[in-house]
C-alpha cells in the first residue's frame, strides 16, 4: 500500500492511500478458495465446485466484502504507521470511478489529538472551604418541611372561605350548556389563592360557606392545552362540601410518623445528613473550580476544532432547549445569541481541560474498572423501558463511542479526586453563605476569563411527601381537575458559567472504524 500525506497543518492531517489491484485480487482469490469447499451446486459433489464457477456466482459479493475489509485494514495500518491519535472519526472517501481490476484509492482526512506535556503535580495548592451544619439550620429545614406538609381541619359552617383556606368541592363544567369531557369532579380539594385552577376560578370561591351551591363563569386561556376549550367561556356548577382552615403543623413524633418514618430523631438525622451532603457538594464544587482554573491558567495548547464544535453544539442545544421553556422564548434566545462567541470560547476551554485531565489520568494510572463500567451501563439502561434495556446494554458494549460518553464523567471525577489527593490542601471553615458567595465570585471571574463554572446551589432538603389524594371524576380518571392550570415551571436561562461547570469528556475513545464511500452500482461495495 502506498501512503501519501497531502495535508499537515496544525492538527489537520490528510492522506491518500493507494491499494494495488493485485493485492485486492490476491485476497479475493484466497477468499474464493476458502469458501469453495462450502459451496453447494447441482451436478457437483460437496466441496468439488470449481473455483471459477464460485467466482462467477459469488464474485461480486466476495469482492465487495474483501474490498471493505481491505480498506478498513488500510486505515488501521495508516494510524499505526503514522502514530495518529484521531480526535474524532476520520472522514474517509474512496475515489470515484473505481472498478474491479484497478487500484483502489482512498482519501482520509482527520484531526489529531495534540501532544500534551503532562504537568508536574508538585506545588499544586488548593483551599478547601468547609461548612458545618448547625442545629439552627436543621430546625429551619424541618420548618420548611412542615410548611410543605400543610394539613387542614374542618372550619365552622359559618366561616366564609378566604385566601389560604381549602375548599372541598364537587363541580360540573359546561360550555354553551353542554358538559365537556373531563370537566367534572367530586371531592376535589382546592386551596384558594394557590393558582391551581385557571384564572378567575378560585377568586369566585372567596366567601363561600360549607353546603353552598354556586355557579361561576370563567374563560379558558388561549394557550390552554385542550384544543376544544381554548378561549371558550365555561360555566361551572359548584357544590361546596367543606371549608377547611390550615391546621398548625407541629414537628413532633406524630409529624415524623406521618412522613413514613419511625421517629422524630430519625427525621432529624436524615435532614442533618442531607444538609451535610449538600455542604460537601458545595465544598467539592468550590475546590474543583479552583483546580480547573489553575490547570486552565497554566496550559494553552491547540485543540481540535471538530471537538470544540461538537462540544459547542452540545452546550448550544441545551441552551436552546432551556430558552424554549422560558416565558418569552424569543427574548431568551436573543440573549444567548448575543453571547454565542462566549459559549464557543467556553467549549474550547472545556475540550482543553478534558484532554489535559485525560493525559494526567493516563500518565498516573487512573482507570475505570470493568465492574465500574458495568454499573455505568446498567444505570444508563434504567432510563429505557424494561423490554429495551438489554438491547441498550448490547449496543453500548459493542460501540466504543457510546462507552466513552458513559465513562467520561466518572473518569473525570476520578482524575479530579487523584489531583485532590496530590495537592497541598488547606482547610478553612466558612458559613454556607460565604461558600456560595465564593462560588459566585469565581463565576464572575469565569465570565471575564473563562474559568470553571458554578453548579446550582444545592436545594434545601425535602422529606418524603405523603401521597397526594386525587379526587376521582365521574369516569374514574385519576386527575379530576381539568380546569386546573398547570403553570409552566420557570427556569432561569443558563449562564455561561453553568455551561463551563465541567471539563468536556476526557479523551474520547477512538472512533468506530469508518466505512469507505460506496462505489457505483455493480461495483465493489466498500461498506
Amino acid at each position: 500500500m502506498q501512503i501519501v500525506e497531502t495535508t499537515n497543518e496544525g492538527l489537520k492531517r490528510a492522506y491518500t492511500l493507494t491499494i494495488p489491484a493485485g493485492d485486492i485480487a490476491d485476497k479475493v482469490g484466497a477468499e474464493i478458495k476458502k469458501i469453495a469447499p462450502q459451496v453447494r451446486m447441482p451436478g457437483f459433489r460437496p466441496g468439488k465446485v470449481p473455483a471459477n464457477l464460485v467466482k462467477k456466482m459469488h464474485g461480486e459479493a466476495i469482492h465487495a466484502d474483501v474490498l471493505n475489509n481491505t480498506l478498513r485494514g488500510a486505515i488501521d495500518e495508516l494510524m499505526a504507521e503514522k502514530k495518529l491519535r484521531p480526535a474524532l472519526q476520520p472522514k474517509v472517501d474512496m475515489a470515484d470511478g473505481y472498478e474491479q481490476g484497478k487500484d483502489a484509492e482512498l482519501t482520509v482526512e482527520l484531526e489529531v489529538l495534540p501532544e500534551i506535556e503532562v504537568p508536574s503535580l508538585e506545588g499544586l495548592k488548593l483551599e478547601k472551604l468547609t461548612v458545618a451544619v448547625s442545629d439552627e439550620q436543621v430546625e429551619e429545614a424541618l420548618g420548611k418541611i412542615a410548611e410543605g406538609q400543610k394539613s387542614y381541619k374542618d372550619a365552622a359552617k359559618t366561616r366564609k372561605a378566604a385566601e389560604g383556606d381549602q375548599v372541598i368541592i364537587d363541580f360540573v363544567g359546561s360550555v354553551d350548556g353542554v358538559e365537556f369531557e373531563g370537566g367534572k369532579a367530586e371531592d376535589a380539594p382546592l386551596v384558594i389563592g394557590s393558582g391551581q385552577f385557571i384564572p378567575g376560578f378560585e377568586e369566585q370561591l372567596t366567601g363561600v360557606k360549607t353546603g353552598e351551591e354556586k355557579t361561576i363563569t370563567v374563560t379558558f386561556p388561549e394557550d390552554y392545552p385542550a384544543e376544544h376549550l381554548k378561549g371558550k367561556e365555561a360555566q361551572f356548577a359548584i357544590t361546596v362540601k367543606q371549608v377547611k382552615v390550615e391546621a398548625e403543623s407541629k414537628i413532633d413524633e406524630d409529624f415524623a410518623k406521618s412522613l413514613g418514618l419511625e421517629s422524630l430523631e430519625q427525621l432529624t438525622g436524615l435532614v442533618k445528613g442531607q444538609l451535610e451532603q449538600e455542604s460537601a457538594g458545595l465544598t467539592r464544587t468550590q475546590m474543583k473550580r479552583q483546580l480547573l482554573d489553575t490547570l486552565a491558567a497554566s496550559h494553552d495548547f491547540p485543540v481540535p476544532p471538530t471537538m470544540v464544535e461538537a462540544e459547542f453544539e452540545q452546550i448550544w442545544q441545551q441552551l436552546e432547549a432551556e430558552a424554549a421553556r422560558e416565558e418569552d422564548p424569543e427574548a431568551a434566545k436573543a440573549e444567548i445569541e448575543a453571547e454565542k462567541d462566549d459559549y464557543k470560547r467556553i467549549a474550547e476551554r472545556r475540550v482543553r481541560l478534558g484532554l489535559l485531565l485525560s493525559e494526567i489520568g493516563q500518565a498516573n494510572g487512573v482507570e475505570i474498572s470493568q465492574q465500574e463500567m458495568g454499573m455505568l451501563i446498567q444505570q444508563a439502561a434504567q432510563q429505557y423501558p424494561a423490554a429495551q434495556r438489554q438491547q441498550f446494554v448490547d449496543y453500548v458494549r459493542n460501540e466504543p463511542m457510546a462507552q466513552a460518553q458513559l465513562r467520561a464523567p466518572l473518569y473525570e471525577d476520578k482524575v479530579v479526586d487523584f489531583l485532590f489527593d496530590k495537592a497541598d490542601v488547606t482547610e478553612r471553615e466558612v458559613t454556607r453563605e460565604e461558600i456560595e458567595a465564593a462560588i459566585e465570585a469565581d463565576e464572575a471571574g469565569t465570565e471575564e476569563k473563562k474559568p470553571a463554572a458554578k453548579k446550582a446551589p444545592a436545594k434545601k432538603p425535602a422529606a418524603k411527601k405523603a401521597p397526594a389524594k386525587k379526587a376521582a371524576d365521574a369516569d374514574g380518571e385519576a386527575e379530576a381537575k381539568p380546569a386546573a392550570k398547570k403553570a409552566p415551571a420557570k427556569k432561569a436561562p443558563a449562564k455561561k458559567a453553568d455551561a463551563d461547570a465541567e471539563a468536556a469528556p476526557a479523551k474520547k475513545a477512538p472512533a468506530k472504524k469508518p466505512a469507505a464511500k460506496k462505489a457505483p452500482a455493480k461495483k465493489a461495495d466498500a461498506e
